[in-house]
């Protein structure tokens, strides 16, 4: 069975990607090691995406290079 960690007191941070104007914004915690939860900063109380840290550097690392 796979543990769901306590994400009610992480700091979020938004991406820097992300525009003021309410558009897309993605923010993602680092406080959790092995793993970088993903959410929907318009929805903060709606799903969180968990990744491994090492899916999501190969992920962030493909879209460099795009």
């Amino acid at each position: 069975m796979r543990h769901t960690p306590e994400l009610s007191t992480v700091h979020w941070r938004k991406s820097s990607h992300s525009n003021t104007n309410g558009g897309s914004c993605v923010e993602v915690t680092d406080d959790i090691p092995g793993i970088v939860p993903v959410r929907d900063s318009k929805t903060p109380h709606g799903p969180i995406l968990t990744f491994p840290t090492t899916a999501w550097a190969a992920f962030i690392a493909t879209l460099k290079t795009a």
